[in-house]
This record gives structure tokens, sequence and C-alpha cells, in this order.
């Protein structure tokens, strides 16, 4: 092997391993062993998390259970969102949580880091609200009359500590380095692209008082969308997601598209280095698990039906019975009462 050779394939060891450790603290997910992280020595037993997260984690001890949260919702979502495709978000129960399918800079990576710098805010804001934390609670500058002439009053979520707090969290990793490296660009875009899909669906609730119900008066206050409609949002950008490359531009790097004729990326777009494979068949190395013995859809055309799902290889076609509930009848007062059915079904899955 020449010498270039060996100094592209250490460049991409070490690529790899700091790309798989930007994530691990996504590992906190999979402590339900660990009760609540209360004590500054838990922080340094947490797997998954780099010295600066420790600091970070022994600080603000009130607020880990919360990071917790966020990385047990970004998970979830990610398998919600991705449950009908060949990379479904699977996890594994070491590190990194999701195989070394995110130390790739393909779009699955990049929603990954969306969704959990995301899941991180949204936990963090929602814990102010609920008076979990003693450093944070509502949003006080959002107070006063609105130029629709509502009254601002009752809680509103404080979005900005929550993203704060996610930027010094999750973006530590990236930012202890430089960020100069393609690959630390890149985490750092989708990082804030995660959050910034809270921001743009930021809600108005409102409540009226009067008399019999009418709005004579009505007081309103700003609050984090549902954590689903976050994933929604995300899930599309990640279906039109840019691929970049770094080029210099002045005196910094930056990433732009590579197809000139695109038009170039917003902050709320998600971006990614490199295409993806097809995840088709498992690769141990890579982290991909196939998708032989996924159910998959006969009647459907998408992503989701037999043909794209089981790549082309068949599928097996077989009668299972179902139990579900049937013939339900409220009974006063107050239940429902249901005959429990079987039904046979025909179940599809991979060859």
């Amino acid at each position: 092997m020449s010498p270039r050779s060996c100094l592209r394939s250490l460049r991409l060891l070490v690529f790899a391993v700091f790309s798989a450790a930007a994530s691990n603290w996504l590992y906190l997910a999979k402590l339900s062993s660990v009760g609540s992280i209360s004590e500054e020595e838990t922080c340094e037993k947490l797997k998954g998390l780099i010295q600066r997260q420790v600091q970070m984690c022994k600080r603000n001890l009130e607020v880990m259970d919360s990071v917790r949260r966020g990385a047990q919702l970004a998970i979830e979502e990610c398998q919600y969102q991705f449950r009908n495709r060949r990379w479904n978000c699977s996890t594994l129960d070491s590190l990194p949580v999701f195989g070394k399918v995110v130390t790739q800079g393909t779009r699955e990576a990049a929603f990954v880091y969306a969704i959990s710098s995301a899941g991180v805010a949204f936990a963090v804001t929602r814990a102010c609200s609920s008076g979990e934390l003693e450093k944070c609670g509502c949003d006080r500058t959002v107070h006063g009359v609105s130029p629709q002439g509502f009254q601002w009053s009752g809680c509103s979520d404080n979005i900005a500590y929550g993203v704060a707090f996610s930027q010094s969290f999750v973006d530590v990793r990236e930012r202890s380095k430089g960020a100069s490296s393609s690959r630390a660009l890149m985490n750092l875009h989708n990082n804030e692209a995660g959050r910034k899909a809270i921001l743009t669906h930021m809600r108005v609730e409102c409540k009226c008082h009067g008399v019999s119900g009418s709005c004579e008066v009505k007081t309103c206050w700003r609050a984090v969308p549902p954590f689903r409609q976050v994933g929604h949002a995300l899930k599309e950008k990640f279906d039109g997601a840019t691929e970049v490359e770094p080029r210099r531009v002045g005196s910094s790097r930056a990433l732009v598209p590579r197809n000139a004729q695109f038009k170039p990326h917003t902050d709320e777009d998600l971006v990614y280095l490199e295409p993806s494979p097809d995840f088709c068949e498992q690769d141990t190395r890579s982290g991909v698990l196939g998708t032989r013995g996924r159910t998959c859809n006969k009647t459907s055309k998408a992503i989701d039906g037999c043909e794209l799902l089981c790549c082309g290889r068949g599928f097996h076609t077989a009668q299972v019975e179902l139990a579900e509930r049937c013939s339900c009848k409220f009974h006063w007062c107050c239940f429902v009462k249901c005959r429990q059915c079987q039904r046979l079904v025909e179940l599809h899955t991979c060859r």
C-alpha cells in the first residue's frame, strides 16, 4: 500500500471514530436501569459522554433526566418516521446506538443528528414549563397585549432555554474540535436544523374568558408543537436533503451544494456528504440489518411495498390468526365490554 493510501485510510479511520463519538450521548436513552441522574458520581459512569459533556452533567444535574428523555424521544420518533423504510432506525445495545450508519455522512445520519438535537431542546423546554427545573421556568419575555389584540398570559414555553442547552450539550463535540472538518460542519448544520424545526412550528394556544363561554377576554401563550409534528417536518427535510461538499469561502470552509444547478440550502434544510447504501443486505460491519424477514405491504407501490422493501428478492406469504376486540358495547355505568374475535390475515415478509 502506498504512503498516500495509508494516509487516506488513517484519515477515514479518525473520521469514523470522531463521527461515531459525536452521537454516543444517545446511549442515555438505553439507561433504563439508572435511576434519576442526581449525583455527580453518576455523570462519570454514564456511557457515551465525552469529558466536556460529563462536566456539563455535573453542573446541570437537574437537567440530565430531561436530556435522557430527549434521547428517548429522538429514537422513538426516528423509528416511527422510518418504520416503513429499508433502514428503520434499529438500535443496538452498544455504541453507537444506531450502529455505524451514523458514522457515514449520509442523509440518514443527517436525520439522526437533527431529531436528536430537537429531542433535547424539546424535552428541556417542557421540563422548564412544568416546573421541574430550578434554573428555568416559563418564558417571561412573552407578556403584554399582542398585535392581534389578545393578552399574553399563562406559561409560555421557554424554548430559548431549551435551544441554548441543546446547543451547549449536543454540539460540544464538534465545537471542541474547531468545527473545521466537513463532517463537523455537516453535524452542526443538521443539529441546528433540528432545533429550527421546533422554532418554526411554535404554536399560540389560547383560552377564552367571559360569560357562558364567550370570548370577551382571550389569554394566550406560546407552546412547542407536538414532537410528532417536529418529526414529520424533519422527515420532509430528509426527503429533500441536499448533497453538499466542503469548499473554501473567503477565509473559512463552508458546505455548498455538490450540484451547482441546485439552489443553496437554508438553515432549516438537512445536508449530507455521501450517498446512502441501499440497506438491502445485512452488513454487521456497517450496522446494517438488511430487510430479510421484514413485513411488507403487497399492494403498495411505495417504499413499504414488497417489491421495493424486499429489494426484488421476493417475499413469503403466510396465514396468521389475529386476535382483536369486537362486538363492543357500552354498559351503564361506565365501562365498555368487548368480545375477543379471531381473524385470519395474510402476512407478507421479505425473503
